[in-house]
């Protein structure tokens, strides 16, 4: 069961659902807007290996915008910290920029209950477009779990701004 946008509303004055800041103007029938934030990070190399950290550059982005070119991929986060012990969410892009091209969290849409952070955000765009600090850049909806409950303790808890890849220590747990 997902969550209207004026349960949303409801559910962060009674504290079971986190976005800071929250703006009422930013709720959707059914989801609530959140926004870039100020930075992105992108990886030095073409080449990435899973098993090993993958330097990357951080790249403020000014009040003229920032171009993201084709081919890369940009890791930006929400300028909200959210996250919920009661409720699931997952993220999306929104429609008005997919049909700009840009693609965002194709393959990490579902954000772990318990999880609270500034969510990092993975971008791809198909052809080069400018993106802004603070606009609007996906949304999120929170739906009802069904079960019993346990909460993420994972290694992005708490992250504020974009984290780069840290599958590396998937591969680190195995050995």
């Amino acid at each position: 069961m997902i969550l209207t946008g004026s349960e949303i509303a409801r559910q962060v004055g009674l504290g079971r659902i986190e976005i800071d800041p929250f703006h009422e103007d930013q709720v959707n029938p059914n989801s609530y807007d959140f926004r870039l934030g100020f930075e992105l990070l992108v990886y030095q190399d073409l080449e990435l290996d899973a098993r090993l950290p993958n330097k990357v550059d951080t790249i403020t982005i000014g009040e003229s915008g920032f171009t993201m070119a084709p081919d890369r991929v940009y890791l930006g986060s929400t300028v909200e910290r959210m996250g919920s012990d009661h409720y699931v969410p997952i993220i999306r892009g929104k429609s008005s920029l997919g049909r700009l091209g840009l693609f965002v969290n194709m393959t990490a849409d579902l954000i772990d209950i318990g999880s609270h952070n500034n969510w990092t955000l993975q971008f791809h765009a198909v052809q080069p477009l400018v993106v802004y600090p603070g606009m609007r850049i996906g949304q999120v909806t929170f739906w009802v779990p069904e079960g019993e409950i346990e909460l993420y303790d994972g290694k992005y808890q708490g992250a504020t701004g974009p984290r780069s890849s840290e599958s590396f220590r998937d591969f680190e747990a195995q050995a």
